[in-house]
């Protein structure tokens, strides 16, 4: 059961059971990067079902300081008016990228190698996370780029510049620093190439290739020839698999339910929380397989199950990175131990994820291990309602708001304003599967 409350705090007890279907919102990642792609575009793009989230209208807001016209339409799809790479303006303010760390990594990227003077900032949250991961690639590209802390945070102050094509591997494994390199990249005289130590998401290189960019892959490198031109075209943005992941996790741990989730993107570098979930037993079914503007969908089947721990470290930990707290919920329930490790990327998140679980978990009466890298849960023991915090951090808001469904008692979550972000219909999706 939910009871209505002010947005910034939302109130849950035990619920009976899930069954329903239910579609999602486009996917968030994609919506970035269908936007951005496409306001370099020439000509008209058509972008359909992209995410509604606050974090998406931070890059669409960028786009038009920068003289794209970006318009909604009454069908709800976005139309961009593509101004080609080299043809953005110097925007007249900072660009704000909210709590969106997409959005500051990838135009950090792009404003490299534009003509102009700019600057990029956003919430508290945000400038206290690290960008000189991101700086140091292109810098060595030539970038000029300021920040605080030794160019470690934001604001970031960019001066744009020829930029050279640079081979460059990866220390630790990130889409967002290898999407900055890239469209980075586009702007680069010769062939970029970037190596990565694993396997991320890669829908930077599939919404480029689907737009018809010289891009190749060669195992674990990814290439792309500066200075072409694309054409726009129209994108179908698929349901977003990390918001699934609260319904899938939520239909698997509260008995008797029975859930369907339509169009979810089922990219191998995001599904790495699935085959977690299917090694603790749980029964989840891919269905109607297809592809949509370059990404693999399908719908997905979830019925209640017992769980098992296990442990969970190596290279599934970037394809599930997303998706950790909400698999902390599923532990809880399962038989046994779960341990999480080589995880230590959770601690420049929205929040520390890390501490934010152990946190919270334990509030519910669960037994936490806190590691520099990972936590211990041990599962199976009655989770009892309590009052918990978010941390402003929308997954952690959406992880303890499941939580509370499994709850005895009632739990009250506070700081859920921040759901907006990303998925600002997320209780009213769970409404309307709950019995």
């Amino acid at each position: 059961m939910i009871i209505e409350t002010p947005a910034e705090k939302i109130r849950v007890s035990k619920a009976g059971s899930l069954r329903g279907e239910i579609t999602l919102p486009g996917d968030k990642s994609i919506s970035h990067r269908a936007v951005i792609i496409g306001a370099l575009a020439k000509g008209e793009v058509r972008i359909s079902s992209l995410s509604s989230g606050e974090d998406n209208q931070r890059t669409i807001t960028a786009f038009k300081q920068m003289g794209v016209d970006i318009t909604r339409e009454r069908d709800g799809d976005l139309r961009i008016q593509g101004k080609g790479l080299f043809a953005l303006k110097e925007p007249a303010q900072v660009i704000d990228a909210g709590n969106s760390g997409t959005t500051m990594r990838l135009l950090t990227g792009l404003l490299s190698g534009q003509k102009f003077f700019s600057v990029l900032s956003g919430d508290t949250s945000l400038n206290q996370r690290p960008m000189k991961r991101v700086i140091e690639p292109l810098s060595m590209m030539g970038a000029q780029i300021w920040g605080r802390g030794g160019g470690n945070f934001a604001p970031l102050a960019i001066t744009g510049r020829n930029l050279k094509a640079i081979r460059y591997e990866l220390p630790v494994a990130s889409a967002q620093v290898k999407s900055a390199v890239i469209l980075a990249g586009l702007c680069a005289e010769g062939i970029t190439e970037v190596q990565e130590p694993s396997f991320t998401r890669d829908h930077t290189e599939r919404m480029l290739a689907y737009f018809g960019v010289d891009l190749e892959r060669e195992g674990s490198a990814v290439r792309v020839q500066g200075g072409r031109e694309w054409e726009g075209k129209e994108v179908i943005v698929p349901g977003d698999i990390s918001s699934a992941a609260f319904f899938i996790v939520a239909a698997t741990i509260i008995p008797h339910s029975e859930i369907t989730i339509r169009g979810a993107g089922i990219n191998p570098a995001r599904t790495g929380f699935l085959e977690i979930l299917r090694q603790m037993g749980a029964s989840i079914k891919i269905a109607n397989k297809r592809e949509v503007s370059g990404e693999p969908v399908a719908d997905i089947v979830v019925r209640s199950s017992r769980l098992r721990g296990r442990e969970i470290r190596g290279e599934m930990i970037p394809r599930a990175i997303d998706e950790i707290p909400i698999l902390a919920i599923a532990a809880t329930c399962a038989e046994g131990e779960t341990v999480i490790r080589d995880a230590g990327e959770l601690r420049v998140k929205e929040t520390d994820r890390i501490k934010a679980i152990a946190s919270e978990l334990k509030r519910f009466g669960v037994s936490v291990e806190e590691y520099e890298d990972g936590f211990m849960i041990a599962g199976g023991v009655k989770l009892k309602g309590t009052r918990c915090l978010s941390y402003g951090d929308h997954r952690m808001a959406m992880s303890l708001i499941i939580a509370g469904l499994v709850s005895e008692g009632e739990t009250v979550v506070d700081g859920t304003e921040c759901i907006r972000t990303s998925f600002p219909q997320f209780m009213e999706t769970l409404k309307a599967i709950m019995n």
